[in-house]
C-alpha cells in the first residue's frame, strides 16, 4: 500500500506555490518535483543575497544528521551575517534531526532561515506537522508534480510571461509535446528561445531550434501511426531511431495517445465538459476525439496489450526491441485489429 501524504488540510501558516516562494524564518519545500523544488530554493537564495549579499549559505543533508549540527549553524556569527541553512532529504531523516529541529522552532535565531526540502511519504511527518501549526512563523512552498499537459502549457506561459515575451499557442503546444516528459529540458527549452532575439516566439523559431527533435520525435511516429499510414509509419520510425530517438519514449509517445484516446472514447459529454473532468486542453480532446473515431473496445484493448508488450520489450525483456517497436507501430496503424 502506497505511503499516504502528509495532510495539509489543517494548516496554520501560508501555503504557496513554487513560485511565490518569499523568506521566512522557515521554509518547508514539499513535493515530488525536484526541478521547481530546486528552482525555487535558488529563487529565495536569490532573494537573500540582493537583501544581504554577505549571505552565508550551509547545506545539510537530513539523513546523514549529526546531533548538534543545527545548533551550531544557527549560532550567533561573529561578524552577523545572515545565513542560509539548506537542508534536504528531510523525507528519510534521522530521528536526532526531527527532534533537534523541532526544539529548534521554538526559538528560530533571527538572522537564519532555515529551509527543509521534504519530497514525501510519511517519514518526519511529526516535524511537518510541527511546522504547518505555525509553530517557527513558517510558509510552505508546494512543489507538486505537473503531470497534466495543461499544467505544462501553463508553466511555459509563465516563463515567458516573466521575461515579458510574446509566445504563440502552438509554438507552446510544439515544445510541450516535444520536452513533455522532463520538466528541466522544458524549462532549457525555454529559456533558449528567450535567448533568440526574434520580437514573438512562434512555430518558425520553435522549428529552427528543435525542429529535428520536434519533427522526428516519438509524438510524430505515433501521430502517422494513429493516422492509418503504417508504412509511412514504419519509415518514420526507423528514421527517428537512426537519428537518436531512444525507444523507451517512442513506446511512452503512444501509450500517452491511447491512454487519452481511452479515456476520451469513454467519457459522455461535449468535448468542453470532457476537457474538464479530464484535465486536459479542449484542442487535445478534440484531437484524441478524431484520432479514436473508428476505434472499437477491442482494438483499443488490443493496441494496449501491444504497446504494453513493447515496453516490456525496449527495457531489456526482448533481443530485438526495434522489431517490438515496428509490430506495435503495425498494430495501431491498423487499428488494434490486427496484431
Amino acid at each position: 500500500m502506497p505511503a499516504k501524504k502528509p495532510s495539509r488540510a489543517a494548516a496554520a501558516i501560508d501555503q504557496v506555490p513554487w513560485s511565490g516562494i518569499r523568506p521566512a524564518p522557515v521554509v518547508l519545500v514539499t513535493g515530488p518535483e525536484a526541478f521547481l523544488a530546486d528552482r525555487a530554493i535558488g529563487v529565495l537564495r536569490d532573494l537573500l543575497v540582493g537583501e544581504d549579499p554577505a549571505l552565508e549559505v550551509h547545506d545539510l543533508e537530513a539523513d546523514q544528521y549529526a546531533p548538534g549540527l543545527l545548533a551550531t549553524l544557527a549560532s550567533p556569527s561573529l561578524f552577523g551575517e545572515p545565513r542560509l541553512v539548506r537542508v534536504t532529504n528531510v523525507e528519510k531523516c534521522t530521528d536526532a534531526f526531527i527532534t533537534e529541529t523541532i526544539a529548534y522552532l521554538q526559538g528560530p535565531a533571527d538572522d537564519v532561515t532555515l529551509v527543509l526540502r521534504h519530497g514525501g511519504g510519511v517519514r518526519g511527518k511529526k516535524l511537518l506537522d510541527t511546522i504547518r501549526s505555525g509553530v517557527g512563523g513558517g510558509v510552505e512552498v508546494q512543489c507538486d508534480e505537473l503531470k497534466r499537459d495543461t499544467d505544462k502549457i501553463d508553466f511555459v506561459n509563465a516563463e515567458f510571461r516573466a521575461a515579458r515575451r510574446k509566445v504563440v499557442p502552438s509554438a507552446v503546444r510544439t515544445l510541450v509535446a516535444a520536452f513533455s516528459d522532463d520538466l528541466a529540458e522544458l524549462a532549457a527549452a525555454c529559456r533558449q528561445l528567450l535567448a533568440d532575439e526574434a520580437e514573438e516566439i512562434t512555430d518558425k523559431v520553435v522549428d529552427k531550434y528543435y525542429g529535428g527533435r520536434v519533427e522526428t520525435n516519438a509524438f510524430k511516429v505515433a501521430d502517422i501511426a494513429l493516422a492509418g499510414r503504417s508504412a509511412p509509419a514504419i519509415l518514420e520510425l526507423r528514421h527517428a531511431l537512426a537519428t537518436g530517438e531512444a525507444p523507451v519514449p517512442i513506446v511512452a509517445a503512444f501509450a500517452s495517445k491511447i491512454r487519452t484516446m481511452a479515456k476520451v472514447s469513454s467519457f459522455r459529454g461535449t468535448s468542453g465538459q470532457a476537457a474538464s473532468a479530464l484535465g486536459m486542453a479542449p484542442w487535445q480532446v478534440q484531437r484524441a476525439q478524431r484520432d479514436v473515431a473508428g476505434w472499437s473496445e477491442a482494438g483499443l484493448a488490443n493496441a494496449i496489450t501491444s504497446i504494453a508488450e513493447a515496453d516490456t520489450a525496449v527495457k531489456g525483456g526482448s533481443r530485438d526491441a526495434h522489431y517490438a517497436l515496428e509490430v506495435m507501430v503495425r498494430t495501431i496503424a491498423r487499428r488494434g485489429e490486427a496484431r
